[in-house]
């Protein structure tokens, strides 16, 4: 950098060099027809260049000066810009890894909802499946303790009705030993069909083998084979055992039917529980799925102005160098002008001064065409200031 204004210099002296030289012969010529003497006139013509080069100076500092003005107000724009640009990919890659964890949870929620909800479906389908067949069993085991009771309420009916005519039918009845003895007979009387006495036997005997499942030997005996004092030979104990086998049967159906109840009691209320659940469940997943989709969108898009800000930023860094760059070089070429000027404004001024000491009063003297022969006393050049002095000397 430090050869460059230097050569920049060199080169505008060689410029000046000839300049002064057009100017002297331009001097002398004007000098030549208006009257003026040679030396007056390159006097005046070197302060016009004078006042030129000032002038051209001057516009320089002012076109510099708006430049270098310019430069500091881009550079702090920039600047601004890539604190902004900074700030905002900073806050988009927060806001990334945010959506990033809420999707992240989200996932994991919708699976264990959706798992939620499959087994609340699955239970609920069993549960159902469940009191289909209870109640099937309900229904069935209801009809035939309601057939019983009615057959059992039938056979009292006709043997009591029987016995009140004493007819001989009714005679065997002081034979028997046992109800299923005593079932028979009936049949034989066609008081009972053989159906409804084979129905009271298995109902008999169902009855027995739950009492003997709950150690009731006692109860046992008078059911399934009933001892003769049980009965004593009479037909009015077999009145009492049918009716003892009716109340059993009320007794049962009505156990049947509290268990029934308490059974879809108990179903509803877990029908109900499930379909809560699973109510909430889907809302949550629904709302879970929205979440996830929104998250979704909020990423892609964070993604997408991250993109842009990030190119953005980059072109801001770029943009900021490539002026530092341009504006040092600038104010570069700019003090190398100024130098150049300098030395331009010294040399006229030595220029000026020489030719004055030199001549001395030759200034009022016309020499006309002779001027352009005067010598200068001088062989040694050091600068570019003796340069214009010698030039200047020689001319005259």
């Amino acid at each position: 950098p430090s050869r460059a204004p230097r050569r920049a210099s060199q080169h505008a002296l060689a410029a000046m060099k000839s300049a002064f030289l057009g100017l002297v012969s331009v001097a002398v010529a004007q000098a030549l027809a208006s009257g003026v003497t040679p030396i007056q006139k390159v006097v005046q013509l070197l302060a016009d260049f004078e006042t030129k080069i000032i002038k051209e100076g001057e516009e320089g500092q002012k076109l510099y000066a708006a430049y270098s003005e310019w430069c500091e107000d881009r550079a702090r724009q920039l600047t601004h810009e890539i604190k902004t640009g900074t700030a905002e990919s900073e806050s988009l890659k927060a806001a990334i890894a945010e959506e990033v964890a809420t999707t992240t949870s989200l996932t994991a929620k919708i699976e264990d909802l959706a798992a939620a909800i499959a087994t609340d479906e699955a239970d609920l389908k069993a549960a159902t499946h469940i009191r289909e067949h209870e109640r099937a069993d309900f229904v069935k085991e209801e009809a035939e303790l309601v057939e019983t009771v009615d057959m059992l309420n039938r056979a009292t009916s006709i043997l009591e009705r029987e016995m009140a005519k004493g007819g001989a039918s009714m005679l065997q009845m002081r034979n028997v030993n046992n109800l299923a003895d005593a079932l028979k007979v009936m049949v034989q009387a066609s008081a009972i069909s053989n159906a409804d006495a084979s129905k009271l036997s298995a109902f008999v005997q169902t009855t027995q083998r739950a009492k003997e499942d709950a150690s009731d030997a006692e109860e046992d005996a008078e059911l399934g084979a009933p001892a003769a004092a049980a009965y004593k030979s009479q037909s009015g104990d077999i009145v009492e055992v049918l009716q003892g086998l009716t109340d059993k049967a009320e007794e049962q159906l009505g156990d049947l039917r509290k268990k029934e109840t308490t059974d879809l009691h108990n179903f509803e209320m877990l029908k109900q529980s499930l379909e809560d659940e699973l109510k909430f469940a889907n809302k949550d997943l629904s709302e879970a799925k929205k979440g996830l989709s929104a998250s979704g969108e909020a990423k892609a898009t964070a993604q997408g102005d991250l993109e842009v800000t990030t190119k953005e930023l980059k072109s801001d860094v770029e943009a900021k160098s490539e002026l530092h760059q341009s504006c040092m070089t600038k104010a570069q070429d700019f003090e190398a002008e100024t130098k150049s000027r300098s030395e331009e404004l010294n040399a006229l001024a030595a220029a000026k001064k020489a030719i004055t000491e030199m001549t001395g009063g030759a200034a009022e003297i016309n020499y006309g065409s002779a001027f352009l022969q005067v010598v200068a006393g001088r062989s040694t050049l050091a600068s570019g200031v003796d340069l214009a002095n010698f030039e200047a000397v020689r001319m005259v």
